[in-house]
């Protein structure tokens, strides 16, 4: 499938946002992935990730969400001080803000599926949202914040805040979760404590932990790469989506 890569920008409350914009060149509508960045900023990886997402048959927005602090917002995985830095820095208000505008942006695409004329206004149900690490957390956030603005949500490793598993009574789309059960950010007690929140309150979740794999197993870059955790996660996201965001019109 041939992809076309664009740099946009994005008009966001704190300025213009960059963002990359990955749209297969099928002439058909497409369901859309909104993917957020790691803590390192918008690296080669997580550009990466998106033409695999692309590949797979869906427009896919990932917005430089420190674009504050450009032109320096980009790190490498030594770069682990100076990048949970900059990540501590930000305000996640502005962020929500950059997240709304993320989204409002790609449903303004001319090739993101949109309801047919006399159809219920549904013009978002076919957006899912991703994330690694940092993206991860703003993955959850965004279920619990814009659950009325997509489909389907699937962080990666994300930590989550105190706040957050209190919000997750708002969320009212499907979440699949993926942890490492060696991660030192995500301790076993708080994985349980999410799951828990999602069990109680009744969600549609599935919550899939891979014992042996640590904080970033999905990038091949890292030295807490797994193999094995990554190529059964990208086989459960994949089929996530494709259950949730390619559903008959």
């Amino acid at each position: 499938m041939k992809i076309e890569q664009t740099e946009v920008s994005i008009s966001a409350p704190d300025g213009q946002m960059p963002a990359f914009l990955l749209t297969p060149t099928e002439p058909n509508h497409k369901p859309a992935v909104l993917l957020l960045m790691e803590a390192f900023g918008l690296t080669s990886h997580i550009r990466d990730v998106a033409i695999r997402i692309a590949r797979e048959g869906y427009v896919v927005l990932v917005p430089d969400l420190y674009y504050r602090e450009l032109p320096n917002n980009k790190f490498g995985y030594d770069e682990v001080e100076s990048a949970m830095a900059m990540m501590y820095r930000l305000d996640l208000k502005s962020v929500e803000a950059d997240i709304r505008a993320a989204l409002a942006f790609l449903k303004s695409q001319k090739d993101v599926y949109r309801d047919k004329p006399g159809e219920a206004a549904l013009p978002c149900e076919r957006i899912g949202v991703t994330g690694f690490c940092l993206g991860g957390g703003l993955s959850f956030l965004t279920a619990c914040k814009f659950s009325a603005e997509i489909a389907a949500a699937a962080p990666f490793y994300g930590m989550v805040l105190d706040e957050w598993i209190d919000a997750v009574k708002d969320i009212t789309v499907p979440v699949h979760l993926f942890f490492g059960g060696v991660d030192p950010f995500i301790p076993c007690d708080r994985i349980r404590q999410i799951e828990s929140r999602f069990q109680e309150l009744g969600k549609d979740y599935t919550l899939k932990v891979y014992p042996n794999a640590g904080h970033g197993f999905f990038c091949h870059e890292r030295s807490d790469y797994n193999r094995l955790a990554a190529e059964d996660a990208w086989q459960q996201l994949t089929q996530f989506f494709k259950r949730h965001l390619h559903r008959e019109s």
